[in-house]
C-alpha cells in the first residue's frame, strides 16, 4: 500500500540488496541486526534463521575485525536473507567484507575520515555491484560537546551538515547506489532530520530511532518516530533498535507497519484493558494466548492479517468480538465465541485459548 492517510509515500530510487529491492514501489522492508559475535559463525547463523522465521528481510552484522569479515562468506551459505556488513573506523574491513560476499556495506563516513580510504571502499563496492548505506548516527560524531548537543537545532544542523558533505562526496565520486540513515536517540530530532533529507534527496531512506532502549520504552519511542515518518510517506526500510532479542525488533517493526495499514502480518490482537466489570482473569488468558500463537509457524508468512479479539465484559466485548475475524466475549465462567461476525458457540474460560488456536488454524486453512 503506497497511500497513507496524510499523503503518498515518497518515491525514491530503487536499490538492490541481494535478492531484496527497496525504494520505488517496493514494500517497506523490516530489518534487524544480530547481537552475536559475527566470528562465531554457528551462533550468528542460528540467530539469522530465527530472524528469518519472523519475516526479517535484511540483516546487519557487526564487523569489528578481520575474522568477522571473513565469516560472512560461510554465513551466507546457510541463510536466505541479504547480509549487510556494519563497518566503523577501519576501511580495510569494508573491503574484506565486500570480497567475502556482503550484500551491502553500512559505514559512517564521519569515522572513516580519509577520502582515499572512502574511495577504496567505493571502488570495491562498484566492482561487486553492491550498495552502501551512509549512516549518520549522532552518537558517533566526535566534534560535539555536551552543551552544544543540548541545543536541538545545533544537533540537527550538525547531522545534516555532515550528511550533505558526504552525500556530495559520494556523488562526485560517481557512486549513487546509496541508502541514507540519520538516526538519533531523540524522536523529534530524528523526525526533523529525515523530513529535511526526504525533501532534498531521492535516495531510499532507512529509518529508526537509534539506541531506543529496552523492549517497552524502546518500542514506544520507535513506534512514535518510525510511525510519524511512515505516516508522512518517508521510509523504505525500518529497524527497531532494542536492547534485547532481535526477534522482538522485527515483530515490533511489523506491528508498526500493520498498525498503519502498510502490510498484512500475523495476528492483530484486540483485548480490553479490563476494569471492575471483568469477571475472568483476562491478563492470564491474553498472556497464554500470545505464548501459544507464537508456536504457529506459518502465522508470519501468511499474506493476510487476522484480527482476534479477547474481551472481558459485556460493554465492548460482544461488539469487538463480532467485528473481529475471531473473537471471544467473556463472562465469569464462559465466553461467547464469534467467527466472522457470527456467534458459533459457548466456550468455557479454561478452553477458550485452545478454541481460539483451533479457529485461527481453520481460518488460515480456508484460504
Amino acid at each position: 500500500m503506497n497511500q497513507i492517510l496524510f499523503g503518498k509515500r515518497k518515491k525514491t530510487r530503487v536499490v538492490n540488496i541481494g535478492n531484496v529491492s527497496i525504494g520505488g514501489n517496493h514494500p517497506i522492508a523490516v530489518q534487524s541486526m544480530t547481537k552475536t559475535y559475527t566470528s562465531d559463525i554457528n551462533s550468528t547463523i542460528k540467530q539469522i534463521k530465527q530472524l528469518e522465521e519472523v519475516g526479517c528481510k535484511i540483516v546487519r552484522v557487526a564487523v569489528p575485525d578481520r575474522s568477522s569479515a571473513e565469516a560472512i562468506k560461510k554465513i551466507k551459505k546457510s541463510v536466505k536473507i541479504p547480509i549487510v556488513a556494519d563497518i566503523h573506523f577501519d576501511y580495510t574491513l569494508a573491503i574484506e567484507a565486500i570480497k567475502n560476499g556482503a550484500d551491502k556495506i553500512r559505514i559512517n563516513p564521519a569515522n572513516i575520515p580519509s577520502k582515499d580510504h572512502l574511495l577504496e571502499i567505493i571502488k570495491e563496492a562498484k566492482l561487486a555491484k553492491i550498495p552502501i548505506r551512509l549512516g549518520f548516527n549522532a552518537g558517533s560524531f566526535k566534534n560535539t560537546n555536551y552543551k552544544k548537543v543540548q541545543n536541538q537545532n545545533y544537533y540537527i544542523e550538525n547531522i545534516l551538515t555532515i550528511a550533505k558533505k558526504y552525500i556530495s562526496f559520494f556523488e562526485h565520486s560517481g557512486f549513487t547506489d546509496i541508502v541514507i540513515s540519520l538516526k538519533t536517540s531523540d524522536v523529534i530530532s530524528t523526525i526533523k532530520c529525515y523530513e529535511w533529507i526526504s525533501q532534498n534527496y531521492d535516495y531510499p531512506l532507512h529509518i529508526g530511532i537509534t539506541e531506543a532502549g529496552p523492549l517497552l520504552t524502546g518500542s514506544i519511542k520507535s513506534s512514535l518516530g518510525i510511525g510519524i515518518l511512515l505516516f508522512h510517506g518517508i521510509g523504505d526500510t525500518i529497524r527497531v533498535s532494542l536492547t534485547g532479542n532481535p526477534v522482538d525488533e522485527v515483530k515490533v517493526g511489523y506491528y508498526i507497519l500493520q498498525s498503519l495499514g502498510l502490510i498484512s502480518y500475523g495476528i492483530d490482537l484486540i483485548s480490553c484493558p479490563t476494569c471492575g466489570r471483568c469477571k475472568s482473569d483476562l491478563f492470564a488468558v491474553v498472556n497464554k494466548f500470545e505464548q501459544e500463537v507464537q508456536k504457529i509457524s506459518f502465522i508470519t508468512k501468511f499474506p493476510s492479517t487476522i484480527k482476534v479479539a479477547i474481551m472481558g465484559c459485556e460493554v465492548n466485548g460482544p461488539g469487538e468480538a463480532k467485528h473481529a475475524d475471531i473473537g471471544i466475549a467473556m463472562g465469569k465462567n464462559y465466553g461467547v465465541l464469534f467467527v466472522k461476525g457470527k456467534i458459533i458457540k459457548k466456550v468455557s474460560i479454561k478452553d477458550c485459548i485452545k478454541e481460539l488456536i483451533t479457529q485461527i488454524k481453520q481460518f488460515y486453512s480456508s484460504y
